[in-house]
């Protein structure tokens, strides 16, 4: 009986969790929609369907700040101020040899890449472990093996057996274990690493040469940091393949952790991404914001 009642707690959590991210997107949605007018905490509440006391607090409980200040960071103008600081942040560090700027909360993120045909000939009966758990933008399904995670996705709660079913058909010749209890963790490790934990991921992927190339240069932006497709590419030494970019910024299948999310469009708009643009926008925001309460800047 108590196990049965442990589950029943923990599945009506994780729908609270989720009702609530849910109702952050259709906020974001609705500051960025009204932007222009201005809306008052009253208006975003009635949008909402809370209260504003109680409107105001779920919004300060996930961002920090309050809805008015966190537009501010979904701006074109911040967009592009951030850009221009990250490329210049990024030159430096580069142009001295370094391995590039720290990260926020002391989260270190390793890859190990390898070909296609090297890929699936070394997961032939590998186990991968894998879950849904919670984060900050609704849940995702992450799955690890012993050499790194090899997959991070956001998915909504009532698709979560289609993107497992989707997984297992990706790795046929592996053996695939559901592991709720080591994805959460892992997926708190993430989301919300302990100061001076000096928390290291390894990340295991799959790619062209030109692929990897640019899911190394996107793991050197730091937390909060912003650049266009054409400022990746010219970091890269090739600025007129801003298109070719683009394309290997869609196959990222590690969600956040290689943060694709990161790259805008050179006017300063989000544009699109694989796991929903307000979820991209609400994202770059949540980082915004950290970065701000972290340093006052």
């Amino acid at each position: 009986m108590g196990s049965k009642n442990n589950a029943t707690a923990m599945s009506a959590k994780s729908s609270a969790a989720e009702e609530n991210y849910t109702r952050i997107e259709q906020a974001i949605t609705f500051l960025r929609a009204h932007r222009a007018e201005q809306p008052e905490l009253r208006d975003l509440a009635a949008h909402i369907q809370l209260s504003e006391s109680h409107a105001q607090r779920l919004f300060a409980r996930w961002a920090g700040i309050s809805p008015k200040r966190f537009l501010q960071f979904l701006t074109v103008e911040h967009a592009k101020r951030r850009m221009a600081q990250t490329a210049d942040l990024l030159g430096i560090s580069l142009d001295a040899g370094l391995s590039g700027p720290g990260r926020l909360h002391d989260l270190f993120v390793n890859m190990e890449a390898m070909s296609p045909g090297e890929f699936r000939r070394a997961a032939a009966g590998m186990v991968i472990r894998f879950g849904v758990g919670q984060t900050p933008f609704g849940h995702a399904l992450i799955a690890s093996t012993a050499r790194g995670i090899c997959h991070m996705s956001f998915v909504d709660l009532q698709e979560k057996e289609v993107a497992a079913a989707a997984l297992r058909q990706s790795w046929p010749e592996a053996c695939l274990e559901e592991d709720a209890a080591g994805s959460a963790a892992l997926l708190s490790r993430i989301f919300t690493p302990q100061p001076g934990d000096g928390a290291r991921l390894s990340l295991w992927v799959s790619g062209t040469n030109f692929q990897i190339q640019v899911w190394r240069a996107l793991l050197q932006v730091p937390f909060a940091g912003l650049l266009s497709y054409r400022q990746l590419a010219g970091l890269l030494g090739r600025p007129g393949a801003a298109r070719a970019v683009g394309s290997a910024v869609a196959r990222n299948r590690v969600a956040y952790l290689i943060p694709c999310h990161r790259i805008l469009r050179g006017s300063g708009e989000f544009g699109v991404y694989h796991w929903g643009d307000q979820r991209k926008a609400a994202i770059c925001g949540w980082e915004a914001a950290a970065l701000d309460r972290a340093t006052g800047v």
